[in-house]
């Protein structure tokens, strides 16, 4: 099993740990362009952004599609158990080893949990003790309501 997932540099794991919350959301391609360059004339203007960790998608389908239920009680399991390695983490939800991977792989490319690897062993860290769903509906914004009902 393969992983291209880069590794967090020492700085940014520290950041995330002194973190407690990661909040989830849904924007369109434009509202998060518009957010992220509000945010870089504040720094340049030296305001205050909003610092919170912040993992938004594009379409209500993606989340969903991403944080299901099985996701959700990984994490969950991860956080409260702290396992040692992916393949402990697998036996703590009680899954196949490969699937529990390719999820954590694709959680870490999300920045949703990162790895402490201690030689051939990767440890899965979930960084926060708060995961918070903003769901905003906003007419306006086209291609954020794509969800079925």
């Amino acid at each position: 099993m393969t992983d291209s997932t880069p590794p967090l540099h020492p700085m940014e794991r520290e950041q995330l740990r002194t973190e407690s919350t990661l909040v989830v959301t849904v924007k369109s391609s434009s509202e998060f362009h518009d957010d992220v360059s509000n945010d870089i004339v504040a720094l340049d203007q030296d305001d205050n952004v909003d610092s919170t960790p912040t993992l938004s998608f594009t379409s209500y389908d993606d989340l969903i599609g991403t944080l299901t239920p099985r996701v959700l009680d990984l994490i969950e399991a991860i956080r409260r158990e702290e396992p040692g390695s992916i393949n402990e983490a697998a036996r703590v939800v009680d899954r196949d080893v490969k699937n529990v991977h390719e999820e954590l792989s694709r959680l870490a490319q999300l920045g949703i949990i990162f790895f402490e690897e201690d030689g051939q062993r990767k440890r899965p860290v979930v960084w926060f003790d708060e995961l918070v769903i903003n769901l905003p509906f906003d007419p306006e914004a086209g291609d954020t309501a794509t969800a079925a009902p």
